[in-house]
C-alpha cells in the first residue's frame, strides 16, 4: 500500500487523467464527448448509533452516514475492457464485460466490484462497452465504518448513472447485500449497504431490517458530536467469528421455532419473553446471543424515542449498554474495544459510548460535548496507548448524504 492521503474530488479527476490519459481512445465511433467524460461519485461511510449484530435477525437498526468518503471515478471505453485502479492501493486489474466474474483472492478489492457487475447481469443488465475506473478512499480500512460496503455501493450506483441502467437506491442497497452472500461469501445484513445507498444529511435511519422499511429520523445532537475511535486493529469481516455468530442465533430461533413460537426472526420478541425463552434454550452461550438480540432490539426504540424527546443523557446511557450486552452477551468486543469506551465513558463532556461494527476490532463511537473533543482524544488515546502498546486513530463526524455524484467545480 502507498502513503495515504486525504484526497478531494479534484485531484482524483487529475489522478485519473494520469493513469488513463485524456480520454480512453485515440477515436470513438460515437458520442466522443459523452464517451470521454469523467465522472465522479462519492460514498460515504457510516456509523451504526445503536442496534448491532441485528440487522440480520429481522431487528430495528439506527445507522447514519457520515462525512468520510468513498470516491469511484469512471469513464466509459470504446472497447469491452475493464480496468480498475486504487489510487493507494498498487496493482491494475483487467478484465471484460463479457466475462463470467468468479471470486479469485489474487483479486483483492476487484472482487468486490466484479460482485456488483456480476449481479448487475442476473438482473439482466446487459453493457454496451467497458470502462475504467479510479478509486479512492479517506475511509479507514476494515475499520468497522463500512469500507467495503462503501466500495461496494459507490461503485455500483456509478456504473448504473454512467450507463443510466436506472436502479433504485433501494435495489442499489439489495444489490450490494447479494454480491455479499452469493459472491464473497459473507453471509451479512443489509444495514451497511441500505444506510450508504439511502442516507440523507441531518438525519438517521431506524431501518426495519424485516421489511426492509426505513424512517428518517432527524439526527439533532445539540452541543454533542459523535467521535469514531479506530483500534487500528485490522480485521476482516469474513475471517471473524461474524458468521458463527449469526449461525448461533438461527439455531437459538430453531430451538423457539420448534417450541411453538411462531416467529420468522428473533427480534420479533420483546423482553418480556426472555423469561420463558430461557426456560427453552439450555444452551448458555445460545443463550445470551438471543437475549443480546432481543434487548438490543429495545435499546434502538428507546433510542430513538430518546432522540426525539431530544434526552442525549438517556441516548448516551443506552449506547453504554449496547456495548456491554455486545461485550458479555454477543461476545465481539475484545480488549482493544473494550479499552477505547471504558476510556472514553471515564472523560469529561463524553456521555456515551459503544463499539459499533461487527466487532472483533474496527471502530467504537462516543457522544462528546464539542468544547471537550480535543482533550477526550488526546486522553482516551494516551489511555488506549497505555494498556495496548500502540495508538488508534480518532475523528469527529457529521452526517451525510448518501451516494452521490460529484459536480465538477
Amino acid at each position: 500500500m502507498t502513503e495515504k492521503y486525504e484526497i478531494t474530488p479534484n485531484l482524483l479527476k487529475e489522478k485519473f487523467i494520469d493513469f488513463y490519459g485524456n480520454k480512453c481512445a485515440d477515436n470513438f465511433s460515437e458520442s466522443p464527448e459523452s464517451q470521454s467524460e469523467i465522472r465522479i461519485f462519492a460514498s460515504p461511510a457510516r456509523i451504526n448509533i445503536i442496534g448491532e449484530h441485528i440487522d440480520y435477525n429481522g431487528g430495528y437498526v439506527f445507522p447514519a452516514a457520515i462525512d468520510k468518503y468513498l470516491y469511484c471515478a469512471i469513464r466509459k471505453r470504446e472497447d469491452s475492457k475493464i480496468i480498475y485502479n486504487d489510487l493507494f492501493f498498487p496493482g491494475t486489474f483487467t478484465f471484460d464485460i463479457n466475462d463470467d466474474f468468479k471470486f479469485d483472492k489474487a483479486n483483492d478489492y476487484a472482487n468486490f466490484l466484479n460482485g456488483i457487475l456480476s449481479c448487475m447481469k442476473k438482473h439482466g443488465i446487459s453493457f454496451p462497452c467497458g470502462f475504467e475506473v479510479l478509486i479512492a478512499s479517506n475511509i479507514p480500512s476494515a475499520g468497522g465504518i463500512s469500507s467495503s460496503s462503501a466500495l461496494e455501493c459507490g461503485f455500483a450506483w456509478a456504473v448504473n448513472e454512467t450507463f443510466g441502467f436506472g436502479f433504485s437506491r433501494k435495489e442499489i442497497a439489495l444489490m450490494g447485500q447479494q454480491s455479499e452472500h452469493e459472491f464473497m461469501n459473507v453471509n451479512c445484513g443489509i444495514m451497511d449497504q441500505y444506510i450508504i445507498a439511502t442516507a440523507k444529511k441531518n438525519t438517521a435511519e431506524l431501518l426495519d431490517c424485516a421489511k426492509i422499511e426505513h424512517e428518517y429520523i432527524p439526527l439533532q445532537c445539540a452541543d454533542y458530536l459523535f467521535v469514531v475511535m479506530n483500534t487500528k486493529k485490522q480485521r476482516k469481516l469474513a475471517d471473524s467469528k461474524y458468521n458463527e455468530r449469526r449461525s448461533q442465533c438461527e439455531h437459538g430461533l430453531a430451538e423457539l421455532q420448534k417450541a411453538g413460537y411462531k416467529i420468522s426472526n428473533l427480534c420479533s420478541l420483546t423482553p418480556e419473553d426472555l423469561t420463558e425463552a430461557g426456560k427453552i434454550i439450555k444452551d448458555e452461550i445460545i443463550f445470551r446471543r438471543v437475549r443480546h438480540c432481543i434487548s438490543e432490539n429495545a435499546r434502538v426504540l428507546n433510542a430513538v424515542k430518546a432522540l426525539k424527546e431530544n434526552n442525549l443523557i438517556r441516548l448516551g446511557q443506552l449506547l453504554y449498554e449496547s456495548h456491554k450486552s455486545l461485550r458479555d452477551d454477543y461476545e465481539v468486543t475484545g480488549l482493544e474495544l473494550d479499552t477505547l469506551v471504558e476510556s472514553a465513558i471515564a472523560e469529561q463532556g463524553c456521555i456515551g459510548a459503544r463499539m459499533t461494527g461487527a466487532g472483533f476490532g474496527g471502530c467504537a463511537i462516543a457522544l462528546v460535548h464539542k468544547d471537550n473533543i480535543k482533550n477526550f482524544i488526546n486522553n482516551v488515546q494516551a489511555a488506549y496507548k497505555k494498556v495496548v502498546g500502540y495508538e488508534g486513530s480518532f475523528f469527529a463526524c457529521s452526517s451525510s448524504d448518501g451516494v452521490y455524484e460529484v459536480i465538477s467545480e
